[in-house]
This record gives C-alpha cells, sequence and structure tokens, in this order.
C-alpha cells in the first residue's frame, strides 16, 4: 500500500512538475524564496500595529506561534524522523525533474514553506476573517507557494498537503489558546 502511494505520489509530483514555462521560472522562483514575503510581513505587522494597537501584540504573538510550531513540527521533527528524500535528491528522478533552482536540503517530508504559509493563513483567518473577508485571498496565496515547492521540485504534493495540514492544526490551535487567554 505505501509503495502504491509513492508511486502515484511521484507520478503527480513529474505531471506537476512538468508543468513549467521559461517564462514562469523567475516568478515561481521568486515566490519560492522566502526573503522575498518579507516586506509583506513587516507591512501586515504595521498594520495589525495601526488597526489593533494593544491588541496586536497578541495577535502577533499568536500568528508568530504558530509558524514556528508549523516550522519546527516540519523541520526539526518530522524531516529528521521520515527521511524521505526530496525528489531532486532521488537518483532515479534527477534527468526527469524540471530545478530551476539548485536541489535544497535532503530531506522533504514535509515541506515547511506550505506549513507556514497556511499557518499565517488559517490564522489570520479565524482570528480577523469575519471583519477583513479579502483575508480569505491569503489562502490562494499560500496555496501558491506550496505549489511552488513542487514547480522547483523540492517536494512531492505529499509533502506540501502534509505541510498545509500541519500550518492549519498550529494556527487553529494558537488561535483557540489565544481565544481562551483573552476570553473570546
Amino acid at each position: 500500500m505505501r509503495e502504491t502511494l509513492n508511486q502515484l505520489d511521484t507520478q503527480f509530483f513529474l505531471l506537476l512538475n512538468h508543468l513549467h514555462a521559461s517564462w514562469l521560472d523567475p516568478i515561481m522562483v521568486l515566490i519560492t524564496e522566502r526573503n522575498t514575503w518579507i516586506p509583506g510581513y513587516v507591512v501586515l505587522v504595521g498594520w495589525l500595529a495601526w488597526r489593533f494597537r494593544k491588541r496586536a501584540i497578541g495577535l502577533v504573538l499568536t500568528l508568530a506561534v504558530a509558524v514556528i510550531i508549523s516550522d519546527q513540527v516540519c523541520s526539526s521533527v518530522l524531516k529528521p524522523l521520515t527521511l524521505r528524500l526530496r525528489p531532486c535528491h532521488e537518483t532515479a528522478l534527477q534527468a526527469a525533474i524540471h530545478l530551476p533552482l539548485p536541489c535544497g536540503g535532503q530531506y522533504g517530508f514535509c515541506s515547511s514553506h506550505a506549513a507556514n504559509t497556511f499557518a499565517l493563513a488559517t490564522g489570520l483567518w479565524l482570528l480577523l476573517g469575519t471583519r477583513y473577508g479579502w483575508l480569505r485571498w491569503l489562502f490562494a496565496w499560500a496555496a501558491l507557494v506550496a505549489y511552488s515547492r513542487v514547480y522547483v521540485g523540492a517536494h512531492y504534493p505529499v509533502d506540501v498537503l502534509a505541510g498545509a495540514a500541519i500550518g492549519t492544526l498550529a494556527a487553529v490551535g494558537c488561535v483557540s489558546l489565544y481565544e481562551k487567554v483573552i476570553g473570546h
């Protein structure tokens, strides 16, 4: 059963990874780079501080803790525990993979990029989505970042789906705790 799932994941990875174009490569590389989003994070923190004043401290801490938890579960727990190679490190796949970036770290299960972006999107939606409906677009951003990881050959689809689930769960847990602490 596990072998069948791995084969399906590999086939789906190759299908998605082969949906590339030379004009799209620099865009997807930009999307997948973590530093690309730093200005957006700064604007987000600034907006939260301006809009929510003192309450922003709790909001930012809640979001930061959700991202830290999701990142550490992926990077410090699951990657060393599962030791699943990234597709770009699989010798049998290397000739068939489109790699617009050098291959990253050795292990890929699960995607920290997907976990962190979904933690942020879910946390913001749960905290503020009823007041700011436009926050739903953060899920499209998180999905695009997650897909970029498959596009650049760094992760299998299951890696990004698992990362998205972990990020979502981390945000749900952190927001629940935040709401209990502040009495909502």
